[in-house]
């Protein structure tokens, strides 16, 4: 009540980019843990480039705004009564 409508969008995306980079950030600790522990059981060489985290991480970034971005729209111009009714 009384937010402004890019308030409201801002603050869905930040939320949906958030939990985006979260989810980004465990990807990349998992599968850099996976790289590592068949490195070590398979005795096979694994490389883990800079390049290629960065790129995951901002791809999920990347997720988050456009998976985001509609919903985030939606409760930007839903009405303030219409979004407290419970159906």
């Amino acid at each position: 009540m009384g937010a402004k409508t890019t308030d409201i969008l801002a603050q869905f995306l930040a939320e949906a980019v958030t939990l985006s980079l979260a989810g980004g950030a465990a990807g990349v600790a998992t599968g850099v843990a996976a790289s590592m522990l068949i490195s070590y059981f398979a005795d096979w060489s694994t490389v883990i480039s800079a390049t290629a985290i960065l790129v995951a991480f901002l791809f999920s970034g990347l997720v988050g705004v456009f998976f985001g971005y509609y919903p985030a729209r939606k409760a930007a111009y839903m009405d303030p009564i219409e979004a407290l009714r419970f159906e």
